[in-house]
């Protein structure tokens, strides 16, 4: 029985290429290097393969395909279930969480090649892992929370219907992994932005202050985001490319809540014209 279960497995094995885009730190010693990663196929084995668990095989043997020992590769990772969005990263040229990445689907014959590059609009950490503090000084920046701090006596928050609850728990999805982001021709490199304050926040955080303002609670700051979104670097600046909504992994209607903000910062902009506020 054993020997039957073996001789399957090895019947599955095949070899995927790995070509990987490092790094020792931002622009720091940029090269490639290429692995032999074996993989057993999902009709003949388990079919778990994803590219992290590739990425996690190199780690146990970093050895290059030319025989020349190396470091393990750096990368972000947490969830490994597409939660989290830590594991963001060019594959074959796309952007997507690598966790989800099934290497029978991207590589699914014996030699094909995986290229692995980190993402393009964040500073390189080292190897695939980028900083994205600058998302979350954008979510900062347009006030993207709900302000319950003194509101724990007051009782059950407000009541949302059906149909609210449908749209707000879509947008709640959004995990921050900076594949809109990447995907935007708005959305500049760093290197090419010359004021971080007016800088194009970005489709997920316009659609985060979409998703705050919904919220009875979080409206009661509802206008710190307009405000926020009617500045340089709004919702305006977007060029409605619309590559944001294609390369959402979770499928948040991204343009609908680029057009939702869109028209309640017009509005807002109205009302403080005609107030004089």
């Amino acid at each position: 029985m054993s020997n039957t279960t073996t001789s399957i497995a090895q019947a599955g094995t095949r070899t995927v290429r790995f070509r990987i885009k490092r790094a020792d730190g931002h622009k720091k010693n940029v090269r490639w290097e290429e692995y032999d990663v074996p993989v057993t196929s999902g009709s003949e084995g388990s079919g778990s393969a994803n590219v992290i668990s590739c990425l996690q095989h190199i780690a146990a043997n970093p050895v290059t395909r030319h025989g020349e020992r190396t470091t393990p590769i750096t990368y972000d990772v947490g969830c490994l279930e597409e939660v989290c969005g830590s594991c963001t990263m060019l594959i074959n040229g796309h952007v997507r969480q690598a966790c989800s990445c099934l290497i029978d689907t991207c590589a699914p014959r014996d030699g094909d090649v995986i290229t692995l590059e980190p993402m393009t609009k964040f500073p390189v950490i080292r190897d695939l892992w980028v900083d994205r503090a600058r998302l979350f000084e954008t979510l900062k920046r347009t006030s993207a929370w709900v302000p319950i701090d003194g509101t724990y006596h007051l009782g059950a928050g407000p009541m949302e219907t059906p149909d609210e609850q449908q749209v707000r728990y879509k947008l709640s999805e959004c995990m921050s992994c900076g594949c809109c982001l990447e995907a935007c021709p708005q959305y500049l490199i760093e290197e090419d932005v010359e004021n971080w304050d007016s800088a194009f926040v970005g489709a997920a955080v316009i659609s985060q202050a979409r998703y705050f303002n919904m919220h009875e609670t979080g409206a009661s700051t509802k206008k710190l985001r307009l405000d926020a979104l009617s500045e340089a670097g709004g919702v305006s600046d977007c060029g409605n490319a619309q590559n944001c909504v294609k390369a959402c992994p979770k499928e948040i209607p991204l343009t609908e809540s680029i057009a939702a903000m869109g028209r309640a910062v017009t509005v807002h902009k109205i009302k403080q014209f005609f107030s004089g506020q």
